[in-house]
This record gives structure tokens, sequence and C-alpha cells, in this order.
């Protein structure tokens, strides 16, 4: 039975990409080193979490039914050390994280919650809500985000998710401190590893032995590649079914094609946004210092660093910079389609060679007399009693050869 488990519940764009990667991708290792990361499928702990907080997502969580028992199942009988992990958690109501908590029986919980200064969660999450067909503007999305009450779903989502002393209230306040840890994320002149020796830490595993896979990590977008997809979005919205624009929008184009252009201007704030970002990031470090959790890092990385001395609108974007990313998102789209053709031609190839051998195998006169004798079988007791007698004699007789 499990003694300790580690749920890290997000926040989404700091680092749990690659986090999940080690985890599942080492696995059976890991479990030889008594820490269990209990998941058949790389999205076993997302649809878990879809099952736990009963959240519609594209008809995905149709498959989710009963994964949170499941989850919470192999967790209790698992030895020693169990991980859960995934960011929407952070979402979770008190209900829910009551739920879950009991859910893991007599063990000791841990909670973790990496997180990242605002200046650079706001950007991130528009952009990634632009990489899932949404067509808002920034500056619509920013004046949504920023309203007191937070009646749109794009910002009851947002701070469900990033408002850091929220969220660790939800998960730790039943919690003693010291098993609630804050992970910062580093700033951006920070060695590239550091984010990863910090989770690791927390993990309890060496950070050289077990490496994040590069692929898993969520690249972002500039101004002019930001701009694109979303006016893709609004042309494309209503023609393209979610899995074939997952596949040609969001990976092939975003993900492969677009994101880390050499040369794009990065995304940033306005300076008004910069500076109420800044404003409840101070709040939340004097906060969050008050509490007493486990911070690994330091709460200054959730300090915003200045503005940028000019601002690109992504709303307004320079029109020769999209148009030089449209024409690399073409490209990309030109030479997808061949490969797709290429790979129909071999398979019908192969499909009328298939068809070609049995036109020939049906001529040769033995399976015809082959084939009149299993019909004749069918009806006859003695010919089928017979008939099986052969079958088993060539399959042993194969055997032997």
């Amino acid at each position: 039975m499990s003694d300790r488990v580690i749920v890290h519940v997000g926040a989404p764009k700091t680092g749990t990409s690659f986090v999940q990667s080690v985890l599942f991708e080492n696995r059976e290792v890991l479990a030889e080193q008594g820490l269990t990361y209990p998941a058949e499928r790389f999205d076993a702990h997302f649809l878990a979490a879809l099952d736990l907080m009963q959240l519609p997502w594209g008809g995905i969580e149709r498959e989710a039914v009963g994964a949170w028992d499941r989850l919470a199942e192999e967790v209790r009988a698992a030895p020693g050390l169990a991980v859960v992990s995934h960011e929407i958690l952070a979402r979770a109501t008190r209900a829910q994280v009551a739920r879950a908590l009991a859910s893991f029986g007599d063990a000791e919980v841990h909670v973790v919650y990496s997180a990242r200064d605002l200046v650079r969660q706001l950007p991130a999450e528009w952009q990634e809500n632009v990489k899932h067909r949404r067509t808002v503007e920034y500056a619509d999305f920013l004046d949504k985000v920023r309203d007191p009450e937070r009646p749109h779903p794009l910002a009851s989502w947002f701070w469900g998710v990033q408002e850091v002393p929220d969220v660790l209230a939800r998960w730790g306040d039943t919690l003693p401190p010291e098993q609630v840890h804050l992970i910062t994320v580093p700033r951006p002149d920070a060695p590239r590893d550091l984010l990863w020796q910090r989770f690791a830490h927390v993990l309890g595993i060496d950070p050289g032995e077990h490496q994040p896979d590069p692929t898993r990590v969520n690249a972002s977008l500039g101004v002019p590649e930001s701009a694109l997809v979303r006016r893709l979005n609004t042309a494309v919205l209503e023609r393209v079914a979610p899995v074939h624009y997952r596949e040609f929008v969001r990976e092939l184009l975003a993900h492969r094609t677009l994101a880390g252009r050499a040369g794009s201007p990065r995304l940033t704030l306005p300076p008004e946004v910069h500076a109420w970002a800044t404003d409840v990031s101070e709040a939340w470090i004097a906060e969050l210092g008050a509490r007493g959790y486990d911070v690994v890092g330091d709460l200054a990385d959730l300090r915003p660093a200045p503005p940028a001395e000019e601002f690109c609108d992504p709303d307004h974007p320079d029109e020769a910079q999209v148009a030089d990313a449209a024409l690399a998102a073409m490209a990309a789209l030109v030479e997808e389609a061949a490969r797709l053709r290429e790979e129909e031609r071999a398979l019908r190839d192969e499909v009328t060679d298939l068809q070609g051998q049995l036109h020939e195998a049906y001529l040769r006169p033995t399976y015809r007399v082959r084939r009149k004798l299993v019909g004749m079988s069918e009806s006859n007791p003695v010919l089928g009693a017979a008939y099986g007698v052969y079958r088993r004699a060539r399959g042993s007789s194969s055997r032997d050869a």
C-alpha cells in the first residue's frame, strides 16, 4: 500500500508536459526505485482529472468515466511513493479536492504546484487558446481576464488554474504547510535545466539520470505566427473537424512549423497590463510568503521582469512578417500533402499486389478443389469430420516444421 502520494496539480505552461513525459517514459525504471507513476497510456492522468472534475472536453470526457477511481485504486496499491500529475487539476473545487485526497486512503499526501510569473503566463494562456481553435483577439482576452467580476469562461478558467494563492488554498488548506510544495519557474536567463532540477528534488529522483523528452515541451509562438493561427481559426472553424484541426493546425503548423521561428518578435504585455500584472504579483508574493509553504526556488521568481522596450500587438501585426509565416505554413502543408499522397499510393499498390496474389491462388486447380470440398464438408458430417482431421494434421506438421 502506498505510504506517500505526490499530487502535481499544475499550473499549465510551467513545465508540466516534460515532467509527465519523464514519469511516463521512465515509469518501469522508476517503479524499481520505489516511485510509481500509474499510467498505461500517456493521457491516463488527464482522463482521471476530467472524471474527477466532470469536465466536458470535446467528447473526450466520455472515455474518462470511472478513470479517477481506477487511478486512485492503483495509487493505493502502489508500494512506497506514488505520483499523480496533471495541470488541469489546479481547477478542482474544494469538494473535488476533498474527494481526491480521501481516495488515497491513509497515505501521506503532498501537493505540488509549479508557478511562473504572471507577465509570462498571460500571453502564454492566450496562445494556448489560439492553438485550441479560439478566435478571441489579444486585447479582448486581456480585458476579459482583468474584469474583477470574471464572468467570461476565459477569465474563469485562467484564474482557476493560474491564481497561485487560490489554487494552493483549495489544495492545501487541510494539509500541513510543509506538505505543500511551490516550485517557482526560473527567469528566462537561468540555466536551462534548473526547473527540472527543482522538480526532481521534490520527486526525489536523480535529475541527471532521467531527462525530459523535448518533444513534449509546449513551444511558444511569435507575434506574427500567433496572428496567423488566429486568423486561420476564423477561416476554418466551421469547416474543419476538431480531430483534423489538432493534426494539421495545432501539431503540424503551430508546434512543428511556426513555434520558435527565429527573428519573430515575442509576445509580451501592453505597458498598462504589465503594470497591473506586476501589482497582482507583488500581492501574491507577500501572501505566499506568510503561509509557510515549502518554496522550491525563490518567490522572487514570481516578480515580473521590467516591460519590453517595444510592445508588438498581435491584433495589428507587421503584415510582411505574417506573410512570411504564412509561406512557411503553406510549405509545410504542401510537404505533408505530398507525404500523405505517397503513403496512400504505396498502400494502394500493396492492396493491388495482394489482390493479384489472391486471384492467382484462386486460379490454381488445387485451390478450386479445396474450396469445393470445404463447401461439401459443411453439409456432409462424414466429409466434415475428415476435413477436421486433415486441418489438425496440417497444423501439427506446420508446427513440427
